[in-house]
């Protein structure tokens, strides 16, 4: 059996409350893809309460402030929280290396931004002040970033 299938098995067996596309919570939170992270663990999340949009390194790309303008937008948003986290693989390696290693595999260089980094730290500043800085999101006064740490969950505020 695949993974997939798995996953499907799983599904037939689940029940699913009638939840607004609204979150009730009214909030968005931007996170790392890494499969340690469980936001509905380390912050009580339960389903419908946020929108959660989820990449590499928790990185606030252009589409990640499409995202957050939808939801704020469209669907009610009033708060963005930004979770980086502890042991992140983004910091292992630099974009300068990653794209030439698909470069030379595929004989094509992405034109997208990897967004590796140094300082986790530094990097949710940097996240922060995009999210910001941007034109399209109608609410920037309630964003704060914080770290997690992968170990025990708790979380740090930048």
């Amino acid at each position: 059996m695949t993974a997939t299938d798995e996953l499907l098995q799983r599904n037939t067996s689940r029940t699913r409350p009638d939840l607004p596309s609204a979150p009730g919570l009214r909030v968005a939170i931007v996170t790392c893809m890494d499969c340690r992270i469980d936001l509905a663990e380390s912050l009580g999340l339960a389903a419908g309460e946020a929108h959660v949009i989820r990449n590499a390194g928790g990185a606030v790309t252009d589409d990640v402030i499409r995202s957050l303008a939808v939801s704020q937008r469209k669907l009610g948003t009033r708060e963005i929280v930004l979770v980086h986290h502890t042991g992140c693989g983004m910091r292992t390696f630099t974009e300068g290396d990653f794209k030439d290693e698909l470069e030379t595999e595929t004989g094509v260089r992405p034109a997208w931004s990897v967004e590796t980094f140094r300082d986790t730290e530094q990097d949710v500043r940097q996240s922060l002040e995009r999210v910001r800085r941007s034109p399209f999101l109608t609410e920037t006064t309630s964003v704060r970033g914080f770290v997690e740490d992968i170990a025990t969950g708790a979380l740090t505020e930048v």
